[in-house]
């Protein structure tokens, strides 16, 4: 099935043989379906702090000791499909026929002096006429005016203020200097773009680094990291074959935010905060934005500590039957239910059972803010049941439930919140030593889609996403956070709400 020449290009990826006949395998048999014990609530699963259990986060945040805060950004996609409708809109215009009142390409023109990108040089004044909302949307789009619909939406200018206008990658700086400052008064942001764009975002840095650093009293560190190609997975036709393109050769396609673990997993510190490239708001939101995100952070570091005690107690314990280990086991088993959701199957003896709770307790660590459903898309929290027969907290896709799975629908109906990507997490285990995060990711939890090259329909291969399959494994807490804490910029006309204007 594969030649000569596909191995040498799978071994030039710094991919294997091994690997992409492993994904082959993987379109043919598919993934099974996770199974859906109900969804996290309130009731049960998400965490409805009061304003007593907020105070002790943030005290907690105060006097924990951490080596060393980041915050990861995942900014690989380019803007594209946030302007979808406004390329249809031009096309449209471009063959003759005007838009509808009310459509996003009339909006954006009627409305263009709102947007932190306008510039009367390039809009001037706006006027009510067909040949105007063509200028319009070919100034924002193609390279004879901005160039957005090619460039990546860290770039693209988000916010106007008196003084300046921002991009999303400098929002982002100024929210790092609110709540992820180091003693030292340095902030660390790892970055993850494609290469591609490299020189654009180090011009976006170049143009606010000296200004914001003399500003707010910081200094940036930032990393710059890409996808590794070794990651791209090999794409099948129709009937699970190797998908060729016309000369030939294979067709690798990236495979989605699962493939960035590794790049997590290169982060040094310990306490990583993650959030999407487009999740920002105008610096007025700030203030609440920072409070929930050490809320955040205060949440992690105290189910940290917590579980850092109990396998320090473990290592105390030197006869599994003992009265005083049964009486630990039992007090573990009662907090990883009570706190993470986590209920364990029953063991054979007391020496399997302290094995088991210990390798429960000995993960990586991430607590997830969690809004109430909105109507928007993507994932949501849910509790499920494992392999061994445990439960636990899970962020799941629509993808990943069975539609003819009466139960799981039912759950789905009864879901009450959202996951914003809006993540605080813990990387170094009870000993000091970084995580290897690549071992604790499920490969059963990514999906196949349906995609198409140049006219021809093919199947994709995703990666388990970074914050759903990439993280099975991981400690979880769910925590209620403010919808004000979630503004992102799905299609362009999103610059018009609340969050983003001055």
């Amino acid at each position: 099935m594969l030649s000569q020449e596909d191995i040498k290009s799978i071994q030039e990826r710094g991919s294997s043989v091994k690997t992409v006949e492993a994904q082959i395998e993987r379109f043919r048999k598919g993934f099974p379906w996770i199974k859906i014990v109900g969804p996290a609530t309130p009731e049960r699963g998400i965490g409805a702090l009061s304003q007593e259990e907020e105070k002790e986060a943030l005290d907690y945040l105060g006097k924990a000791s951490v080596a060393g805060k980041c915050k990861f950004v995942p900014a690989s996609g380019a803007a594209s499909r946030m302007f979808k409708d406004i390329f249809a809109g031009l096309a449209q215009l471009e063959s003759g026929k005007d838009v509808e009142k009310g459509s996003a390409v009339d909006t954006l023109a009627s409305r263009i002096e709102d947007f932190a990108f306008y510039s009367p040089e390039l809009f001037g004044g706006a006027s009510d006429s067909m040949e105007y909302r063509k200028k319009v949307a070919a100034g924002v789009l193609t390279d004879k005016g901005l160039g957005y619909g090619s460039k990546p939406k860290g770039v693209l200018l988000f916010h106007r203020y008196p003084e300046e206008a921002r991009t999303a990658f400098a929002e982002h700086l100024v929210e790092a200097q609110e709540y992820m400052r180091n003693s030292d008064g340095t902030c660390n942001l790892v970055v993850t773009i494609s290469p591609e764009h490299r020189e654009l975002f180090e011009a976006a840095l170049a143009d606010v680094k000296e200004k914001f650093e003399k500003r707010y009293g910081v200094r940036y560190n930032i990393t710059f990291t890409f996808q590794s190609k070794a990651t791209d997975t090999v794409a099948v036709d129709m009937k699970d074959r190797p998908f060729r393109k016309d000369d030939g050769s294979l067709l690798f396609r990236p495979a989605g935010h699962g493939a960035l673990i590794y790049n997590l997993n290169d982060v040094a510190d310990e306490l990583v905060s993650i959030k999407n490239i487009d999740n920002v708001a105008n610096e007025r939101f700030l203030p609440v934005t920072a409070r929930y995100k050490k809320i955040l952070m205060g949440r992690a570091l105290l189910l940290r500590d917590r579980i850092f005690s109990y396998l320090r107690a473990l290592d105390a314990e030197t006869d599994p039957a003992a009265p005083s280990c049964h009486r630990l086991c039992n007090e573990i088993e009662s907090f990883l239910d009570r706190s993470l959701c986590t209920q364990v199957p029953l063991t054979s003896s007391p020496a399997e059972r302290v094995a088991l709770l210990r390798s429960k307790l000995d993960r990586p660590i991430r607590v997830c803010g969690m809004v109430k459903n909105q109507g928007e898309p993507g994932g949501g929290p849910f509790i499920t049941r494992s392999r061994d027969g445990s439960t636990s907290l899970q962020i799941l896709e629509g993808v990943q439930i069975s539609k003819e799975d009466a139960g799981a629908v039912e759950s789905l109906s009864r879901a009450t919140h959202f996951n914003p990507v809006d993540l605080v997490c813990c990387l170094n285990d009870y000993k000091g030593k970084k995580f290897d995060l690549l071992k604790y990711v499920d490969e059963d939890a990514g999906f196949i889609s349906s995609k198409s090259w140049q006219g021809r329909e093919l199947k994709a291969l995703e990666l388990p996403g970074l914050w759903n399959g990439s993280m099975s494994d991981w400690n979880t807490q769910f925590v209620e956070v403010p919808v004000e804490t979630f503004n992102p910029v799905k299609v362009v006309l999103d610059l018009l709400r609340p969050a983003h204007q001055g």
